[in-house]
């Protein structure tokens, strides 16, 4: 197989999973062009299952992408509180506290959790993977990711309701309806 039929034969599979993943069309065309370009410079024609190889390439380089958008954001956001902190748009003493109190109130009911479940509970709220990203990152079905994660949310409701104070924020921060 020539690389022009590698392409002609698997290059809307990779574009339609750029964009399932990436979820916007220009980010998806440039991945698609990154991820043949890395194909080709590689030994392909000895790969037995190629198109499974180049489906693992292609979540692999989307993954990559939306892990330095992440950090792109985390760094824009921190930009913006410096300029708030600078703007005397800052938090009084007792606000941080009070925060910071919660925060490790609710990393207490977290660290509760089974492993299996708060490492889906993590992915989904501190990294805001989608359940697709979560169930490739685990290598588990979609399906038990959201039954982890509906036991988890259900679980730490309980726990939330015996504590009136994160009961309301709680339902706020981890999605809890």
């Amino acid at each position: 197989m020539t690389e022009r039929e590698l392409f002609d034969s698997y290059h809307k599979d990779v574009y339609r999973t750029c964009y399932y993943m990436l979820q916007h069309a220009q980010d998806a065309e440039d991945a698609c062009h990154d991820i043949f370009i890395m194909v080709f410079r590689q030994q392909w024609s000895s790969v037995e299952h190629i198109k499974a190889w180049l489906m693992r390439i292609t979540m692999n380089h989307c993954l990559n992408v939306l892990k330095k958008k992440k950090t792109k954001r985390d760094k824009q956001k921190l930009v913006q509180i410096q300029h708030d902190q600078s703007a005397g748009l800052t938090k009084t003493p007792d606000d941080i506290v009070i925060e910071r109190a919660e925060a490790e109130e609710y990393a207490t009911l977290l660290h509760q959790l089974p492993d299996k479940l708060r490492a889906v509970v993590t992915l989904r709220y501190s990294s805001d993977m989608s359940t697709a990203e979560i169930a490739e990152t685990l290598h588990i079905p979609a399906g038990t990711v959201k039954s982890r994660l509906h036991k988890a949310l259900k679980l730490l409701r309980r726990d939330m309701e015996t504590n009136d104070r994160l009961h309301m924020k709680g339902e706020k921060t981890l999605g809890i309806h």
